[in-house]
């Protein structure tokens, strides 16, 4: 599924696909999975790889509108989701698993095997943008 738009982004998507391919186990397919409902959830949403260091070549899969809506990593057990207003979007069914003692971030640990709530997952997607551009219309705001 191709969204963006820009060659930074472009970039960025490349970069997200060789992180799934490169996973090439039950944590790739599922972070594929889970990127494709973002998509679907929200057809404007951006794509980047933030935080690229030595340690980690590929960086961090983020999903952006109106700022950061969630990031994705792999780890050995995991595939993890965190959501940066986490703490302030609804989650009626009780998606957010990890990170519950945070001010502002929420997380969503998928183990092998797992499947997710789709539609409560995207409407999680929907939810956070909503809390962005809230938050930016705030920040405008202020600013005139």
């Amino acid at each position: 599924m191709k969204t963006a738009t820009s060659p930074a982004t472009q970039g960025s998507s490349a970069m997200i696909d060789a992180k799934i391919n490169g996973l090439g186990d039950w944590r790739g397919k599922t972070l594929a999975h889970l990127r494709n409902l973002i998509h679907a959830a929200d057809p404007k949403i951006q794509e980047e790889c933030k935080w690229v260091k030595a340690g980690n070549p590929a960086g961090t899969a983020v999903w952006s509108h109106d700022g950061i809506v969630c990031t994705g990593e792999s780890y050995k057990q995991v595939v993890k989701l965190t959501f940066a207003r986490g703490a302030s979007l609804p989650d009626p069914k009780s998606l957010f698993n990890s990170s519950l003692e945070g001010n502002a971030r929420r997380a969503i640990d998928l183990r092998e095997g797992e499947k997710i709530n789709e539609s409560a997952f995207k409407q999680l997607i929907r939810d956070a943008v909503v809390a962005n551009s809230a938050a930016l219309a705030v920040r405008a705001a202020k600013k005139k």
